[in-house]
């Protein structure tokens, strides 16, 4: 049997750890990256796939009947069109979890930038401003406290909870707007969607992208955040309107930062690449060492379940 590895890393070559697969099949193909006109063609006549940003459709499947497992090297399952894999009987498994705790670190991390400018104010001080007169080039704002302020989370699975948790660790009052019916639970209250913008100092999403939630964040929902709100994105780019944030962020309505974009890599006419009270990270609150680690363990054990016979993981 042959393995075929669509994106054989994730963020730097090696980051990721295949020796496993080599006592799972008899051939192991990597592939550092894969054109969309080359997906064919690579996955030929294999039974399982391993990918991550490869848009894996009907077309696809078309010229590839022989394939049976898709393994994703990801949580989110966006990238495949999920239902022409369940007309042709192709098993889809995912990650669930391995980066809770490193996208929720990053979440904080932005939340951080925008309440110090740590990064900011050293930069300006390597070029010759010491505390005051700083040029408005560098973006700085008056620094604030987090403790007695109000995080609301917009969606409340595993990352959204992680994020709570650590919010609460920094004395902020926590709120949460989520579609599952949740018990009540003590520290956090539960909100609907118009009621945590209008209470929330930091508005945090963490909820899937969907056709219900694309769009999510839009005009009418940043007016009725707060003047000042900080409005962070660690989920997906498509979760908000980006022309619109770009201009609330550019009046100083809010204070933008997140770390993925409605279409990645980022396009240079993006609007949020121009607007000031902005801050963006290249799609890398993931990928930290220690849940690289995990994802490839994961994925070579949900492919070793599948070839026993008990699949595990499968999102389809």
């Amino acid at each position: 049997m042959e393995i075929v590895v669509l994106d054989s890393y994730c963020v730097r070559e090696g980051d990721l750890d295949w020796s496993p697969l080599y006592a799972l099949a008899d051939r192991v193909t990597l592939w550092p990256r894969t054109p969309r006109g080359e997906l064919a063609q690579r996955i030929g006549e294999a039974e399982c796939v391993i990918s991550n940003h490869c848009r894996i459709d009907g077309e696809v499947l078309d010229a590839c009947p022989g394939l049976r497992w898709i393994g994703l090297t990801s949580t989110g399952t966006d990238s495949l069109d999920l239902a022409a894999c369940a007309r042709r009987g192709v098993k889809v498994a995912n990650v669930p979890g391995y980066s809770t705790e490193s996208v929720a670190q990053h979440t904080f991390a932005l939340l951080l930038e925008a309440a110090n400018g740590v990064a900011r104010r050293a930069w300006s001080l390597r070029e010759g401003w010491w505390q005051a007169g700083v040029p408005a080039r560098y973006g700085l704002r008056p620094p604030f406290e987090l403790a007695g302020r109000t995080f609301g989370a917009v969606g409340y699975g595993a990352i959204g909870r992680a994020a709570v948790r650590i919010a609460r660790g920094f004395g902020m009052r926590a709120a949460a707007c989520t579609r599952t019916p949740r018990a009540p639970e003590p520290g956090v209250e539960f909100m609907s969607l118009d009621q945590l913008l209008a209470a929330s100092d930091v508005v945090s999403l963490h909820c899937p992208a969907t056709p219900a939630t694309k769009g999510l964040i839009g005009p009418a929902q940043l007016e009725r955040m707060k003047p000042g709100a900080v409005l962070i994105n660690t989920a997906r780019g498509s979760l908000i309107d980006e022309a619109a944030v770009a201009a609330a962020a550019q009046a100083g309505r809010i204070f933008y930062a997140a770390d993925v974009a409605a279409r990645e890599p980022i396009r240079p006419e993006n609007p949020l690449l121009a607007a000031d009270n902005v801050l963006l990270t290249p799609h890398v609150a993931w990928a930290t060492g220690e849940a690289l680690e995990r994802l490839a363990a994961e994925v070579c054990e949900n492919l070793r379940a599948y070839l026993a016979g008990r699949p595990r993981n499968l999102v389809n």
